[in-house]
């Protein structure tokens, strides 16, 4: 298995490791971008990951460099905990990992017919436990919501008539029924319980309220002049990131439902040095299917006080109130 870091270079020259300075690769994984800021300069990263599985990778990689490199597990959101310290750069990886998507046990895709599982932890409910127990309008709501699937409500009225008759414990089971209940894959590139899976992954693991509250915590952590680098993978996550760092970053303008006016006597806490996201090049694409997506932005921090919590936007509120019971 190999993960390959998307737009790395880009990554690495945003966030600018100096000697002497602590850098956050908040999302190890494969450790792609710890070992790239490394070599960049004579720093120290520090490594955070809620994956037992990366945490085990990082921890051996710190044996080979306890001097620069310290592993701590948990998830990002707590950020604020794990990283007690000033910092002057932290990057945020999205998403899943290509280890996690390769790794038939873990549940993460239909690639492989296995248990139905997707938590990046490996604690609390499973994907299992969402489609076996959430209500109908639940299921609706994450699957629209966290999916943006057009077809929700027939996706999940077919899920709950299937798990009547049998539970729906495996991936294969889960993707046939969403394919069946589609009519099909009518000659479509990707596979129709495509944005199914992407909804319960991100509802088991909670992937939006980690994010909102580590861009809260990275707020606090960074030195002025520290560097927050995020990339993302879908239009979800690209716009929490977007609207923290407009909000925050002094542009939100007259406000909006997705990012209110500013409060009044506060400060910018971080510059943007390019309002448009970076995407990957030509040549970054052809070698790397899985970059086609992906968006990257920064933000600087500024000396101002922090502003504190983000309250990202409720996209699910049915199926997140549901699940929060489980």
């Amino acid at each position: 298995m190999s993960h390959a870091p998307v737009l790395l270079h880009e990554a690495v020259a945003a966030m600018a490791p100096k000697a002497g300075e602590i850098m956050v690769d908040a999302t190890f994984g494969g450790g792609g971008y710890t070992r790239a800021l490394l070599e960049a300069a004579d720093c120290k990263v520090i490594g955070l990951d809620r994956d037992p599985d990366a945490i085990e990778r990082a921890r051996a990689f710190a044996r080979l460099t306890p001097w620069r490199f310290e592993a701590r597990e948990g998830r990002f959101g707590d950020l604020a905990t794990l990283v007690p310290e000033p910092v002057d750069a932290i990057a945020l990886d999205l998403g899943v990992s290509s280890f996690q998507l390769d790794e038939p046990d873990r549940g993460f895709s239909f690639r492989f017919d296995a248990a139905l599982d997707m938590r990046m932890g490996r604690h609390g409910p499973t994907a299992a436990d969402a489609v076996a127990r959430l209500t109908e309008a639940a299921l609706a709501d994450a699957i629209w919501a966290l999916g943006e699937e057009p077809a929700s409500r027939r996706i999940a009225r077919a899920l709950v008539e299937a798990r009547r008759e049998a539970p729906i414990a495996t991936t294969g089971r889960l993707a046939d029924l969403v394919e069946n209940a589609l009519g099909g894959r009518k000659g479509a590139r990707t596979h129709p319980a495509t944005r199914t899976f992407q909804a319960l992954r991100m509802l088991v693991n909670d992937e939006l309220g980690e994010l909102a509250r580590a861009l809260a915590a990275a707020e606090t952590r960074l030195k002025p002049g520290g560097r927050l680098v995020v990339v993302s993978f879908h239009s979800l996550e690209d716009r929490l990131v977007k609207t923290f760092m407009v909000a925050r970053g002094g542009g939100d303008g007259g406000g909006s439902r997705h990012a209110p006016e500013r409060p009044a006597g506060k400060r910018p806490s971080f510059d943007l040095p390019q309002k448009k996201a970076i995407a990957p090049s030509e040549k970054e694409l052809a070698a790397n299917p899985r970059a086609r997506s992906a968006k990257l932005r920064v933000a600087v921090r500024t000396d101002a006080p922090g502003w504190g919590p983000y309250d990202a936007r409720d996209l699910a509120p049915v199926a997140l109130a549901e699940w929060a019971r489980l």
